[in-house]
C-alpha cells in the first residue's frame, strides 16, 4: 500500500518533446522523464504516436506537485490540437501556472 501512496503523491513532470525527423511535438506527463524520453525513442510504446521517430528530444518540463496536476495540463494542451499553443507555451511557460489557478 506504501508504494501505492507514493504513487499517487510523487512530484510528476509534464513534458514536451520534439522530434526533427517529423517535425511533431509530443506532450506527455511522467514521474521521471530520463527513462520515459528513452522509451519514447526506443518504441517501447508499439501504439504510440512517437513511434514514428527515434529521435526525440525534450524541449520542455514542468514540475507538478502530482500526478492529477500534470494530467490536467496534459489533457488540456492535447484538447487545444494546436502546434501554435504547443509553441506559445514552450516561450511562456507561466501560462501554465494561469492554467492550474483557473483549473
Amino acid at each position: 500500500m506504501r508504494g501505492f501512496l507514493f504513487t499517487i503523491f510523487a512530484m510528476h513532470h509534464l513534458y514536451i518533446i520534439y522530434s526533427k525527423k517529423l517535425d511533431r511535438y509530443y506532450v506527455g506527463e511522467t514521474p521521471e522523464i530520463g527513462p520515459r524520453l528513452a522509451q519514447h525513442n526506443a518504441h517501447h510504446f508499439k501504439r504510440s504516436f512517437t513511434k514514428g521517430a527515434e529521435d526525440w528530444q525534450l524541449v520542455f518540463s514542468k514540475e507538478c506537485k502530482d500526478r492529477g496536476d500534470a494530467c490536467y495540463l496534459e489533457r488540456f494542451i492535447k484538447r487545444m490540437k494546436s502546434r501554435k499553443f504547443v509553441k506559445k507555451v514552450l516561450e511562456r511557460p507561466c501560462i501554465l501556472d494561469d492554467i492550474l489557478a483557473k483549473r
